[in-house]
């Protein structure tokens, strides 16, 4: 069964088999970057990315002429009973992936994982929800950004869009006026906010023009969940669904639009994605060149 994890999961969880059963030991030099390229056939990134998160999770640390090295002294592990915390949030994520959010929680994943519930309040360092949110997140796979704030932007946007697509479920957990501050949630901020980098927007304007494209991202994802619980309702995909009402709504419709006009959520994504990108050339780009 292929492993469902992104690939930098995948390096951290290889090199930390690697740590707990002695082929790498305190002090000794973990993988480089290009040996990590080299090793798992994966691109810079993706290696600079695990390497990052192994040295968060306390796995590694840097020593002076020599590099990235196994930590003297591990960090507190992250497990539930055991259980490694990415299993139990996979689990969830599995859960929310199938039976939609109403059906998570801390007593569905544990009868998931056969533990008892309570083994899990009392080891996860974190909201369950927020961990798995964040965990959507972490599956991005950031490619180098495009030149230009506008093609940042977009790109970004759209990997926002795909990770709602992959869950439904997630626009819900995303908040803009309460955002967590989890890895995979920080990792996407930072890369979208390096859009705006050498601009010379004041910090207040930066996160309003962050909070915008991705308030706009998640509106429009909202319908997601709901569209695909019509669609198996009723058997039609929104656009049959909007000609089988033709033959009698037809002369109704006509009164507001063109009948053959149509609309999805593709399409009200793209559309509005660019509208917003056209208002906010009004804020970042200086006015001598708006003239």
């Amino acid at each position: 069964m292929t492993d469902p994890r992104p690939p930098y999961l995948r390096i951290v969880a290889d090199v930390e088999r690697r740590i707990a059963e002695g082929e790498l030991l305190p002090g000794q030099p973990v993988p480089t970057t290009r040996a990590i390229m080299r090793e798992w056939g994966v691109a810079m990134a993706t290696a600079t990315k695990a390497l990052a998160a192994l040295k968060q999770a306390g796995a590694i640390e840097s020593a002076s002429r020599v590099g990235a090295v196994v930590a003297a002294r591990r960090l507190p592990s992250r497990s539930a009973g055991g259980l490694e915390r990415d299993r139990v949030v996979r689990a969830a994520m599995e859960i929310a992936d199938a039976d939609g959010l109403a059906a998570l929680s801390m007593r569905t994943v544990a009868a998931r994982l056969g533990v008892a519930t309570m083994t899990l309040h009392r080891h996860l360092d974190a909201d369950l929800p927020q961990l798995v949110a964040d965990a959507a997140f972490a599956e991005i796979e950031y490619p180098e950004p495009p030149p230009g704030w506008r093609s940042h932007l977009r790109v970004s946007a759209q990997l926002q869009w795909a990770a709602y697509q992959r869950h439904p479920w997630l626009p819900r957990l995303v908040s803009i006026t309460r955002p967590a501050t989890l890895p995979g949630l920080l990792a996407y901020a930072q890369w979208t906010l390096g859009a705006l980098d050498g601009l010379g927007l004041d910090p207040v304007t930066r996160l309003h023009v962050y909070a915008t494209v991705v308030n706009h991202v998640r509106g429009t994802a909202m319908n997601i969940e709901p569209e695909a619980g019509a669609e198996l309702d009723t058997g039609m995909t929104s656009k049959q669904w909007n000609r089988a009402r033709l033959p009698i709504e037809g002369p109704l419709i006509a009164q507001i639009t063109d009948v053959g006009a149509e609309l999805d959520l593709e399409s009200l994504f793209a559309f509005g994605l660019e509208r917003v990108l056209d208002g906010l050339t009004t804020v970042i780009m200086p006015r001598k060149v708006r003239r």
